[in-house]
């Protein structure tokens, strides 16, 4: 009865987690830095905190990892993920935040793929069933936001290849189990930090927060989205079964296609909300499918 308590509070843990990464989009159509300077203000704004976060757990201000190769591997793990961020930050300056969010996270579908065409791992008939369903889910959403004719199509596109190099970021971070959390956490967000700078220049606009509201802004999105979520999510996660998480995990689309709902008026219509829940039984198949399919080769 004690582990059923234990798993629950991990459970609670991880959807918490999620709800807060939620919350991202909303800090990002706030803000009026370009796409680049959020990404880089939100791992740059990160990186105080978990020192001392490391401190408190750890009473060090080091992050010793157990292989330097972890170091090599985190770095193109973020330069993956600065990408994504990058563009997906983008895409909302185009498109919803409901299409965005929904559609960033079929990632574990690109997982699949790429561990399929990578490492030969076989592709199971419950993947391309999660596969199937989860891109009827988004093509339907695409579709009945009369995206592809109002102009908004490319925003779409732009979540898609976020989505894409999202998976590669969670290939990579998945190789790297044996390090604790905080130190992948740590380092993915100081390369991170380093690798958006260049495209913050080329990118150029709005690059320095020129308001209190804007630094509290990007301040929420680091320590609310980057250091709670991501945290409470790496830390619970592997304590709970594979389908317990990925329900969990489903918090992040439905806490910011809620908020997007109160504070933009993004509303959805039935027939979206429709294909909205196809999507995410999709998504929670395909991260129920990766998962076991991890479990089984460390077995």
């Amino acid at each position: 009865m004690q582990r059923n308590f234990q798993r629950t509070n991990y459970f609670i843990i991880l959807a918490f987690g999620a709800m807060l990464i939620g919350f991202a989009p909303i800090f990002v159509k706030w803000s009026m830095l370009s796409s680049s300077a959020i990404a880089f203000y939100r791992m740059f704004l990160t990186i105080p905190f978990l020192f001392i976060l490391n401190y408190a757990i750890n009473k060090s201000f080091s992050f010793k990892v157990n292989n330097k190769k972890t170091i090599l591997y985190a770095a193109f793990a973020s330069l993956a993920f600065t990408t994504d961020l990058t563009l997906w930050h983008f895409s909302m300056t185009i498109t919803s935040v409901s299409n965005a969010t929904i559609i960033v996270n079929s990632a574990p579908i690109f997982v699949a793929i790429l561990s399929f065409i990578i490492f030969k791992e076989k592709l199971s008939k419950g993947f391309i069933l999660s596969f199937l369903i989860t891109y009827i889910g988004i093509i339907g959403l695409i579709y009945f936001s009369n995206n592809y004719i109002n102009g908004k199509f490319l925003g779409d596109i732009l979540c898609l290849i976020a989505a894409f190099f999202y998976g590669v970021y969670l290939l990579i971070i998945a190789k790297l189990g044996k390090e604790k959390s905080l130190n992948i956490i740590f380092y993915t967000t100081f390369f991170c930090c380093i690798f958006s700078i260049i495209p913050m220049i080329i990118e150029g606009g709005n690059i320095f927060p020129a308001s209190s509201f804007e630094w509290i802004n990007l301040l929420l999105l680091a320590v609310l989205c980057q250091l709670g979520g991501q945290y409470f999510i790496t830390h619970a996660i592997g304590k709970i079964s594979a389908s317990n998480g990925s329900i969990g995990l489903l918090m992040q689309p439905i806490t910011a296609t809620i908020l997007a709902a109160i504070l933009f008026n993004e509303v959805l219509n039935m027939i979206q909300v429709i294909f909205v829940m196809v999507a995410m039984i999709g998504i929670y198949l395909a991260r129920l499918n990766l998962s076991n399919s991890h479990h089984k080769q460390t077995q």
